[in-house]
């Protein structure tokens, strides 16, 4: 079998949790001895990344001549079919399997080439236990931590909850005795990762609330210098969340905000909890308790039934909510999903919505990045020139520094796009 790489590559496409699963299966695979293959972790929030799934296999194995291909994430729990269908494909792999150290132990080459089931998904709305399998870490930098995963909302345009089941969280214990390995390892940072990580506890007992275990990470690891909590509905936000962000400096001053649309008939359509005049309350609230916080936001452009009135609520919102990073998904309709049956809106108008809503963000980021110069930060650095301030701004250094070094330093100038030191 010429041609066949020695060490498993790996390739991860979508969100924070899938990299961070990568990083856990690159682990098993090593554990198990897998040599030789290629393994793609999918993402399908939309149309297209499943596009681009189709897209990478089909580079790796040209690039790879008789590697096994193994494809696992969630475009493949979703829709295993459409990938075990594709001759580059070897193995189909789901979201719960790839979990599991005994899946790397039978994927194993040569195994793969036998005549063992191609599809290895099994129904993930089975699964109950909790998420994942622990890592101490990856990079040099920041650690990630997933606390969570799965969804329990159905909202009407996504797909993933069908890719990662019903919500399931990792006990706090099991959590805080991590970290606590994270920062003995030199990790200066660590980001709480999952899925609809306020859902975090409702399924452990005594229903803790995220807040509850943000304020414990803090108390028990006096030694953590920044901890980070990646999206969160704010909607659920709880009230010791919100009083670990008025009153814990180390808990960073940014957040991620799934909030999708600004116009209430979008977000009834969408069937999410908020309306928009939570999501300024909630940032209005959050910048009153912190002043130094700042907002990313995930918004969708062209959802179904949008009109230019509906839309220019959206856009509203980044001024409303002084939204300082947004994340623009033009909608594309998932096959299965409630919103793919509703009348749709011109591709071309989404086109040009979304490209507004990143003019928007564009401009918004400006203004932040110039209110930022000659300001004091404390800089992690990610690598020999780049870093980010606690509100995970990028910064750029003039020289090489050290790699996971915390710094402070005052800002010179920015290029549109990060501040300069």
């Amino acid at each position: 079998m010429d041609g066949i790489v020695s060490a498993p590559v790996f390739s991860t496409l979508g969100c924070r949790l899938n990299a961070y699963e990568t990083e856990a299966m690159r682990e098993m695979a090593e554990a198990a001895g897998l040599s030789g293959a290629v393994v793609v972790n999918t993402c399908a929030v939309t149309a297209e990344a499943v596009r681009k799934a189709r897209q990478e296999i089909r580079r790796l194995a040209r690039e790879n001549p008789g590697a096994p291909v193994i494809v696992t994430g969630c475009a493949a729990q979703t829709e295993p079919e459409t990938f075990a269908a594709m001759p580059e494909v070897t193995r189909v792999v789901g979201n719960h399997e790839k979990m599991q150290p005994e899946t790397w132990a039978a994927l194993r080459a040569p195994d793969l080439i036998g005549e063992t089931e191609k599809v290895l998904v099994d129904d993930i709305m089975s699964v109950r236990e909790t998420a994942g399998h622990l890592i101490d870490g990856f990079g040099r930098h920041r650690a990630y931590v997933q606390v969570q995963n799965g969804c329990d909302h159905r909202c009407t345009f996504c797909i993933i909850p069908f890719g990662r089941g019903n919500s399931r969280s990792v006990p706090a214990g099991v959590v805080v005795e991590q970290i606590k390995r994270l920062v003995g390892r030199g990790f200066h940072e660590v980001v709480l990762t999952g899925v609809d990580l306020t859902s975090w506890g409702a399924d452990l007992p005594g229903t803790p609330r995220l807040g509850d275990l943000v304020m414990r990470i803090l108390r028990l690891v006096p030694d953590l210098a920044r901890l980070r909590i990646s999206s969160i509905d704010s909607i659920e936000a709880d009230e010791n969340l919100m009083l670990a962000i008025a009153t814990e400096p180390r808990l960073m001053p940014h957040l991620h905000l799934s909030l999708q649309a600004g116009d209430d008939m979008i977000l009834k359509r969408m069937k999410r909890r908020h309306l928009r005049d939570d999501a300024i309350a909630f940032c209005d609230e959050a910048r009153r308790l912190r002043p130094d916080m700042v907002f990313g936001a995930d918004i969708i452009a062209g959802f179904p039934t949008e009109t230019e009135a509906m839309f220019q609520n959206s856009l509203k919102l980044v001024e409303d909510c002084r939204l300082t990073f947004l994340h623009v998904f033009p909608y594309s309709a998932r096959k299965g999903t409630p919103a793919a049956r509703m009348p749709a809106v011109p591709g071309r108008a989404i086109r040009e919505r979304a490209a507004r809503l990143r003019a928007a963000g564009d401009a918004a980021l400006q203004r932040h990045l110039e209110a930022q110069v000659g300001r004091v930060h404390r800089v992690l650095t990610e690598g020999p020139r780049l870093g980010r301030t606690e509100q995970f701004t990028e910064v750029s250094f003039a020289e090489d520094q050290p790699e996971g070094a915390l710094m402070a330093l005052a800002p010179r100038a920015h290029d549109g796009a990060r501040l300069l030191a």
